[in-house]
């Protein structure tokens, strides 16, 4: 299995070994069947063992996982007639962000998202979905022309945060970062946002405002990565488990404590697995988000996202 995660490996050992005895059957005509079959259903038992009860770490390692289905991925399979938008019109063309018009359904829709790489070469070109300012400017352009026109906004959300380096500072990140929240709190066209991998910071939240916020079943979304986190509270980036188990960043956690609306389900083993499967369930709740929000008036969609916000979280006033 290509890029096979740490606790899957006894699963992976398990398979190979059924491959090497299928192999020796053909080869020297020796039947073993029965052997086979045994294993095949102690793997099967394994698999739901493993993937059936998932730690919260194990869920942000999924999220990583290389060959996960990225926002590239989705558009090619979810939408048609899709015309990419480049450049941000003040500095450059940031490739950790893609968007541009398209159609859902025969609908026509806006699509951003953060890409990451396939390979070393693609990540480096993507910057492993880290965006710059101009990225987040870029996507802001392109969100400003959906609500001109008045079509819905489809965010797809995969970035372990924004690209923290001096040149991203120089150039105005926290700005960029800041008009993108401003702003999409006023549009006035549904907005959907799913996160499909992980949800960084403010990163993930520059193009995370909206209506409805969703995550597929193995991903997560915090204000920081649970080693960032390890590294503030204990001095040590290892400890990324631990903190990851205490943040409550999956989206089981997150749909339990009202942060998001909805948990996309995965295939067995991770999205990665079935990329047609698992773009048909996020095609289903997409359509079902914009035949609700397509009831509500202009005004409405600023109320209902104001309300959403709002009511993220409890607090108490003195």
């Amino acid at each position: 299995m290509a890029g096979e995660l740490p606790f899957e490996k006894p699963l992976v050992e398990l398979q190979d070994k059924i491959k090497e005895l299928r192999r020796f059957t053909e080869e020297k005509g020796i039947d073993f069947s029965d052997e086979v079959q045994r294993l095949e259903q102690k793997a099967k038992d394994l698999a739901q063992q493993i993937y059936g009860n998932l730690t919260p770490w194990q869920r942000v390692q999924l999220a990583r996982h290389p060959e996960r289905p990225t926002t590239l991925d989705y558009i090619q399979l979810l939408f048609t007639d899709f015309i990419e938008v480049h450049g941000d019109r003040l500095f450059g063309d940031d490739h950790s962000i893609v968007g541009g018009i398209a159609k859902f359904d025969g609908h026509p829709v806006t699509v951003v998202g953060h890409q990451t790489g396939k390979d070393t070469k693609d990540n480096i070109k993507r910057n492993f979905g880290m965006a710059h300012p101009e990225g987040y400017r870029k996507a802001l352009r392109i969100m400003q022309q959906a609500d001109k026109f008045g079509r819905p906004i489809i965010c797809f959300i995969n970035t372990k945060g924004a690209y923290p380096g001096k040149s991203a500072e120089e150039r105005g990140q926290s700005e960029a970062i800041a008009r993108n929240l401003r702003e999409m709190a006023t549009f006035r066209v549904p907005i959907i946002c799913i996160v499909i991998g992980e949800g960084g910071s403010g990163g993930a939240l520059a193009i995370s405002v909206g209506n409805r916020i969703l995550m597929l079943e193995n991903s997560w979304y915090s204000v920081i990565a649970p080693e960032s986190a390890a590294a503030i509270l204990w001095r040590d980036a290892s400890l990324g488990m631990r903190a990851a188990e205490s943040m409550k960043i999956t989206a089981p956690d997150l749909f339990e404590l009202g942060v998001i609306d909805g948990v996309i389900p995965e295939p067995f083993g991770g999205a990665h697995r079935d990329l047609i499967a698992q773009a048909s369930a996020v095609k289903t709740v997409i359509a079902e988000q914009l035949e609700q929000l397509g009831h509500l008036t202009p005004d409405e969609l600023i109320q209902d996202r104001y309300e959403k916000f709002k009511n993220i979280g409890k607090y108490a006033t003195l």
